[in-house]
């Protein structure tokens, strides 16, 4: 961004002065806020004009003095071009840097993910989850492959970053990554916290998210119907795999938790709500936010039926929980044979929860949210969009009112 600047030379006077010549400084200011130097010469005050900021006199010494002052005066307006020439933000500290050589870190996207995901990387397990990192990873392969395939280049200074650099990558990522445009706004969002983290430290001077807004819709939740989650509940299973996932599918269907928060969730963290029934409290591994829910009959029945099951008992966990991969490998058979034509994962559980068991049954969104552990209330009326169920027995009662008329 173009800023002009203002200079000016005068002459200072220091603490306890008697007398003589007295030194000569130099003041750029830009846009209001002003920096002070040496210029490293000295004038007498009778000799000096402080409406030109310059010597007065025809003597060789003077001359001298002034033609000093003229060159500082054309190098700072050529340290103001560079500026201009490499893009960057004016301020007097840029300019005094740049004049006086001491010009500031040049500092890199790529590198600054880099080193994000590693820190990310450490701390797995603490605060972070291998999936968050794998995402991280992802987008800094989608970036590196936007800066060779755009500019040619492996790397690009933050100061480069704009408004054209975000729209290119987003188009990049659905156009040539042939990516969702709700993955597309994932990546778009790592690339942001990078930003911000640069803007915090003061290395950005301009946000070039300010005029961006992502196009992406957010995906219809899919979820099962109260007959589809029956038909699954009630199908007699002659293998025991299929039981196990069945159960601990349809457990979750009751209780809003998803794959990872099953699969730690241990026996102590079933305790006595304040309505004297049963509760688990538990915390989110994915957001660390806590979760309490009443067990509903149908979850209470399906944990008794584990508890002298030799896993849970010798491992002190609630149910015997499969790996992902091997849970959504079984449930898509257990879809077959329960004539379910819905691709069931394992993660339809938690959007059933909040759909058919909870929203639909007039549980309020506050409340479904509070279970679900979500962080932000948002995140839950998602789900509350798509219940036309909801919206047909929300309407009855102004049917029958205006039936009447």
């Amino acid at each position: 961004m173009k800023s002009n600047f203002h200079l000016l030379f005068y002459i200072r006077k220091q603490k306890n002065y008697k007398g003589g010549a007295m030194p000569i400084y130099m003041r750029i200011t830009v846009n209001g806020k002003r920096a002070d130097m040496s210029a490293g010469r000295e004038c007498e005050p009778a000799k000096w004009n402080s409406h030109a900021g310059r010597a007065i006199g025809t003597k060789e010494e003077i001359k001298s003095l002034n033609n000093y002052l003229d060159s500082l005066q054309s190098k700072v307006r050529d340290a103001h071009q560079a500026l201009i020439d490499a893009n960057q933000t004016i301020t007097t500290e840029s300019l005094l840097n740049q004049f006086t050589g001491k010009t500031q870190k040049s500092r890199y996207l790529m590198q600054l993910f880099t080193e994000h995901n590693a820190k990310v990387k450490a701390l797995i397990g603490n605060g972070f989850e291998a999936n968050t990192l794998k995402g991280y990873n992802t987008s800094e392969k989608h970036l590196t492959g936007y800066l060779q395939n755009e500019y040619g280049k492996t790397d690009i200074e933050i100061s480069q970053l704009n408004h054209a650099f975000i729209t290119g990558f987003e188009f990049y990522l659905k156009a040539e990554c042939k990516i969702s445009g709700v993955s597309a706004a994932k990546y778009i969002k790592h690339l942001k916290k990078i930003v911000n983290h640069c803007i915090a430290n003061n290395w950005l001077k301009q946000n070039p998210f300010v005029n961006f807004k992502s196009s992406a819709k957010a995906k219809e939740r899919t979820y099962l119907t109260q007959q589809e989650l029956d038909a699954i509940t009630n199908k007699k299973f002659v293998v025991e795999r299929l039981v196990q996932v069945r159960d601990v599918f349809v457990f979750c269907c009751y209780t809003g938790l998803s794959y990872a928060d099953v699969k730690k969730l241990r026996r102590n963290e079933i305790g006595i709500g304040m309505d004297g029934d049963k509760w688990i409290f538990t915390s989110r591994q994915k957001t660390d936010t806590s979760s309490r829910i009443p067990l509903l009959p149908v979850a209470l029945t399906i944990l008794n039926r584990y508890q002298d099951h030799p896993q849970c008992e010798n491992k002190g966990l609630l149910l015997p929980v499969l790996s992902n991969q091997k849970m959504n490998a079984y449930l898509k058979e257990i879809a077959d044979l329960s004539d379910v034509v819905k691709h069931l994962t394992f993660h339809l559980a938690r959007h059933t929860f909040a759909t058919t068991v909870t929203l639909s049954n007039n549980v309020p969104i506050e409340t479904v949210s509070k279970m679900l552990g979500h962080t932000n209330i948002k995140t839950t009326q998602h789900y509350a969009k798509i219940l036309d169920l909801k919206v047909s027995h929300d309407m009855a009662a102004l049917k029958q009112k205006y039936a009447g008329i």
